[in-house]
């Protein structure tokens, strides 16, 4: 087994296209995949696919793991092996994020604020799950169910009144779908780090102006010229 120094000197190697190096972080993490899978048995989806797909989503992990984050490497890519899933099932219509679950993780998402906000740090896993009395398992699962680039696309179903970014970015009705989503995602890659934030403030994690403003330091008036400049923004490049 790796200890975490030397897992981290395998990721660093692999980040540079060390393909042995993938290998063994693969080897040493292959039981977490396997577990992870199996919550996704019995879906209409066949082991093998399932497996492939889960190492898509684990390489992802690698690829994408900051050290900076001071968390444990396992910690980080269970939500992204399980994103990878769940986008595959949606996909194909073999799973949907049910609403109990949207409502936990937005609620999850106001604590983290708040909670970094109090305490100049993000609260743990475990932290999280004893505040709303659930498992950390379920914690994650519910962070991940909004991380999905689908979710953009959705309404917060605790909010009907909720507004979809898609609503405001006029399209053709004969035009494929998924595509439209696929190129909304593209435009949004694009936008500055500031702009990024607003919107993932905004549609994510369904923050008023108001609580944008204040996390941002800035006044809601400002907040509402910048999120209307960031639609016609993409709405010219869509």
């Amino acid at each position: 087994m790796l200890n975490q120094e030397e897992l981290l000197d395998y990721i660093r190697k692999a980040k540079l296209g060390d393909e042995k190096a993938k290998e063994m972080i693969f080897l040493h993490n292959e039981p977490l995949i396997k577990s992870i899978i199996r919550r996704f048995k019995n879906k209409g989806v066949e082991y093998d696919d399932l497996y492939q797909i889960a190492s898509i989503g684990f390489l992802k992990a690698i690829n994408n793991f900051d050290e900076s984050f001071c968390v444990k490497f396992s910690t980080y890519s269970v939500p992204m092996v399980i994103g990878e899933i769940k986008r595959y099932m949606r996909d194909n219509g073999a799973i949907k994020v049910s609403r109990t679950l949207k409502i936990l993780a937005n609620k999850i998402n106001k604590f983290i604020d708040a909670y970094q906000t109090e305490n100049n740090q993000s609260p743990s896993i475990e932290t999280i799950a004893e505040k709303f009395e659930v498992s950390a398992e379920e914690v994650v699962v519910a962070l991940d169910s909004v991380k999905m680039p689908l979710s953009i696309f959705d309404k917060f179903e605790d909010d009907d009144e909720g507004q979809e970014l898609i609503d405001k970015i006029p399209y053709e009705d004969n035009e494929d779908s998924t595509l439209n989503k696929i190129q909304l995602s593209t435009i949004i890659e694009t936008l500055s780090d500031r702009e990024k934030k607003i919107i993932f403030l905004r549609y994510f994690r369904d923050k008023t102006q108001i609580e944008i403003a204040e996390t941002m330091g800035v006044s809601q008036v400002q907040i509402s010229r910048l999120e209307n400049k960031i639609i016609d923004k993409i709405r010219l490049k869509f």
